[in-house]
């Protein structure tokens, strides 16, 4: 695959970003591409490691033919790269600007901290399918006369419907929001991932037949029972929405808020909308001027950094209650799988400043109105450390520790009590269906991504997507030739 000598001539390189005094100043992508020859140099990097752990289970939960692709673009031939990589992945450019990449810790090259740049490689083949038109509508050859419901339209719910789309199915899409996307358009920055990439994949949807009713809150503008009854089967991919509860002290200050009303809010600013929500209502939230504290170590955390800075915040301090990671693995104790290491994000590197192994112990405020964030240092049980109390200055406050399960919302209740699904009581009340058929518990309603698995990465929720329909398919027609 690639070169065979190519991973001991060619040096790893990644795509390159702008100063971060640059980009704090704009709300665009900030990487800066790479040539097409350089790219073709980084895919020949890929070794012929005999089994390949990038594609399997501990790398890519889609199971991108990473070798595969990799050596057509080394040989120039991005026409089949793309062919190849649609076969598993229906949004590259999504993966490729947003996943984590668990598929370069998996690769054996990582084993010397060197491992191919997939990632790079990946989102290079996405844009230039779209420089070549590669991406366009492929309308399915006939019509089942089958109808199928998907409520939700993140990367779950748009996978799903793609692939059932394409099947001849009569898919229609039902997304509360205004525009299409979910999470992925209103609570990833656009410094990530450019909404105009969601937008062209929801054109091509569209020219293949699938149907997008947007400003349908489903549960309340209709019921689930109605889609039931109208459709041959429905797909609930309805997301992990419901905050995470820190249970501190003073979060009812004003200034102290949950990440996503916060991002959602910004990226509605920046797409040309109102701010406000149907799920995420809040007033304005500007982080210009303020001291700013972000509770929590994760990607919302981060995304919240990166908004703050390029609001213009005075200054950041991110608060985590795990101990710093060590600046290198064990590699022979924990690869192929993701390790715990020190990393530092892009918006991290913009002039956050970090305190591990801290607790947020209590917000604090006058006349109502946050002004700092009481923590201490905590051992390695997480318990506060006596002596070690200190006071953070703070304007604003964000809470970005995860999520809990499903919006506990209307469409939830209607589930819970009328329609009465079973739920994952173990996982924070997902809606419960197992990952071979995705069935709920109710005839005809399937439920994949976010809402059935928990919390999790845009990559996790295409495959979940795709594997839904392709139950579906199977379901409605007696066979599927659709892809798990």
């Amino acid at each position: 695959m690639g070169k065979v000598t190519g991973f001991l001539e060619i040096d790893r390189q990644v795509h390159k970003y702008q100063p971060a005094s640059d980009r704090i100043r704009h709300f665009r992508e900030f990487t800066l591409p790479m040539s097409d020859k350089e790219v073709e140099k980084q895919a020949a990097r890929c070794m012929d490691c005999g089994i390949p752990f990038c594609h399997g289970p501990t790398g890519c939960p889609i199971h991108n033919q990473i070798p595969d692709w990799n050596d057509l673009v080394y040989n120039g031939d991005w026409d089949n790269a793309i062919r190849n990589l649609h076969s598993t992945n229906n949004f590259p450019e999504f993966t490729g600007r947003i996943c984590p990449a668990p598929c370069e810790e998996a690769c054996t090259l990582n084993l010397e901290d060197i491992p191919v740049a997939i990632k790079t490689v990946e989102q290079a083949i996405a844009d230039k399918a779209y420089e070549t038109g590669h991406i366009r509508p492929y309308p399915p050859e006939r019509k089942t006369g089958k109808r199928v419901a998907v409520i939700g339209s993140g990367p779950a719910g748009m996978a799903a419907a793609q692939q059932l789309g394409r099947a001849g199915h009569d898919v229609h899409v039902y997304e509360r929001e205004s525009r299409p996307g979910g999470l992925m358009r209103y609570g990833i920055p656009d410094f990530k991932i450019e909404k105009h990439y969601i937008d062209r994949r929801i054109e091509q949807m569209q020219g293949e037949g699938v149907t997008f009713h947007c400003g349908v809150n489903v549960g309340v503008d209709m019921k689930v029972a109605d889609l039931l009854g109208e459709f041959d089967a429905v797909l609930y991919c309805g997301g992990s929405e419901t905050p995470r509860p820190a249970g501190i002290p003073g979060a009812d200050l004003s200034g102290v808020y949950d990440a996503m009303p916060y991002l959602v809010q910004q990226n509605r600013r920046v797409g040309g909308e109102p701010i406000q929500s149907v799920a995420w209502p809040s007033h304005p939230i500007i982080a210009g001027g303020q001291h700013v504290v972000v509770v929590g170590g994760g990607d919302t955390a981060s995304d919240c950094i990166g908004t703050a800075f390029r609001q213009g915040a005075v200054r950041v301090t991110q608060l985590d209650i795990r101990p710093q990671p060590p600046e290198k693995e064990d590699k022979l104790a924990v690869w192929p799988y993701w390790a715990t290491k020190m990393r530092t994000s892009s918006s991290q590197a913009e002039g956050a400043e970090r305190e591990f192994q801290v607790a947020t112990l209590e917000f604090i405020g006058e006349e109502g109105q946050l002004t700092g964030v009481r923590c201490c240092e905590v051992d390695d049980k997480r318990k506060p450390v006596a002596g070690t109390e200190f006071v953070i200055r703070a304007d604003l406050a964000f809470i970005a520790i995860g999520f809990a399960g499903p919006a506990d919302d209307s469409l939830m209740k209607e589930l819970d009590g009328e329609i009465k699904v079973v739920t994952d009581s173990r996982r924070s009340n997902n809606v419960e269906a197992n990952d071979r058929d995705y069935r709920t518990s109710v005839d005809k309603l399937y439920a994949a991504g976010d809402v059935r698995r928990g919390q999790s990465l845009v990559v996790w929720a295409i495959r979940e997507g795709r594997q839904a329909a392709r139950s579906i398919d199977e379901t409605l027609m007696g066979s599927t030739v659709l892809p798990r």
